[in-house]
């Protein structure tokens, strides 16, 4: 990451999050694939949670076949139901779920939701909410693969409609329908606040 007056300016390592299985649509593996490949090829090191299963596995071996560095990072009581990625450059177990997403969160400095679970659904809210209370300025970037995630952003609107959510709270991530939509909204914006002490989270 190359930090200046205003914060961030560049992305060097993205943080992916998606599901552990492939789902039933063939274009998520497709797309998990492109994104893995994309990464890498662009010179961006993956951090990921560290499953070798499902579309973790896929955009990670995509990364690591493009010679593109790879990260993972597992909770120790998931190692064994995500079967963990152990080839990956980094094999990082944490004592939990919070501890991980905290690692994810420090060692990245741009993140992307593919379509995925209930875990998926989680690190995408937690990292939105964070930016929405302002602890980070970094891009998050949902890709709508195939029309996956419209029922989250019309969950937002429906939140901001509602009087729970302030209008504004709807520029907190971007969503994308291609892969090069994806990567062009990675680009940080200049006049974004300097991050705050991560420590906080």
């Amino acid at each position: 990451m190359i930090v200046g007056r205003f914060g961030m300016t560049s992305v060097a390592s993205v943080c992916v999050f998606c599901g552990s299985r492939v789902g039933n649509d063939s274009r998520y593996v497709e797309a998990a694939r492109a994104l893995g490949h994309g990464i890498a090829s662009r010179g961006m090191r993956l951090v990921f949670g560290a499953g070798s299963i499902g579309l973790m596995g896929v955009v990670a071996d995509a990364a690591a076949e493009a010679g593109g560095e790879v990260v993972g990072i597992i909770p120790e009581f998931l190692r064994r139901l995500e079967v963990g990625r152990t080839e990956s450059d980094q094999f990082i177990v944490t004592d939990s779920m919070h501890s991980r997403k905290q690692r994810m969160f420090e060692m990245s400095d741009a993140f992307i939701s593919l379509p995925g679970g209930l875990g998926t659904l989680d690190e995408t809210f937690e990292i939105i909410t964070w930016r929405q209370l302002k602890l980070h300025h970094k891009p998050i970037v949902i890709w709508d693969v195939a029309g996956y995630w419209k029922p989250l952003v019309g969950l937002v609107d429906a939140t901001i409609q509602n009087g729970f959510s302030a209008p504004e709270n709807r520029e907190l991530f971007t969503m994308a329908e291609t892969l090069d939509e994806v990567f062009s909204a990675l680009v940080p914006t200049s006049d974004a606040a300097p991050v705050e002490d991560s420590t906080r989270l």
